[in-house]
C-alpha cells in the first residue's frame, strides 16, 4: 500500500469518526463537515429523513431531540478507493436513551459514497442500511 492511499484511509476514517462526534454531540455544524453541500442523504430504513443536507440536519434535529444520549460505534470499515472517489461501507452499534432506564439498541451499515475535495474527504451520498433494533417499543412505552 503507498503512502496516499494510507493517507486517504486514514482520513476517511477520520471523516467517519467526525461523523458519529457529530450525531451524538448533535453539532450540526460539525455534521455538515462530514458532507459535500449537495449530498444526499438517506435515513429511510431506520424510520429517519431522507433528503438533501439541510432538509436531514432540520429533521435530525428535531428527531434527536427526544433522546438524552446516543452514541455510535463504527467499525469493519471497508474502503474502496477509485482515484478521488470511494466507496465506504462500515458497521455501526447504536446505543440510544431516551431517559434513564429507557433505552434500545440498533445496528446496521453506513454506505458512503465519498469525493475528494479540496477541504478534504467528505461524502456525497450516504445510505443508512437499519439491519436491527433491540428495546425499541419498551424505550417509547408510556
Amino acid at each position: 500500500m503507498d503512502a496516499r492511499t494510507l493517507a486517504d484511509r486514514i482520513e476517511i476514517n477520520d471523516l467517519l469518526t467526525r461523523y458519529a462526534t457529530a450525531v451524538d454531540d448533535k453539532d450540526w455544524t460539525l455534521y455538515r463537515s462530514v458532507f459535500t453541500a449537495d449530498a444526499q442523504i438517506d435515513y429511510t430504513s431506520a424510520g429517519g429523513p431522507a433528503g438533501d443536507l439541510e432538509t436531514v440536519v432540520a429533521k435530525l434535529t428535531e428527531q434527536l431531540a427526544l433522546f438524552a444520549r446516543t452514541q455510535h460505534f463504527i467499525s469493519n470499515i471497508a474502503v474502496d478507493l477509485a482515484g478521488d472517489t470511494a466507496k465506504v461501507r462500515a458497521m455501526f452499534f447504536n446505543p440510544m436513551i431516551v431517559s434513564p432506564g429507557r433505552q434500545f439498541t440498533c445496528g446496521g451499515w453506513y454506505n458512503h459514497d465519498l469525493v475528494r475535495t479540496p477541504e478534504g474527504w467528505r461524502s456525497a451520498r450516504l445510505l443508512e442500511e437499519a439491519a436491527w433494533f433491540d428495546g425499541i417499543e419498551a424505550a417509547f412505552a408510556q
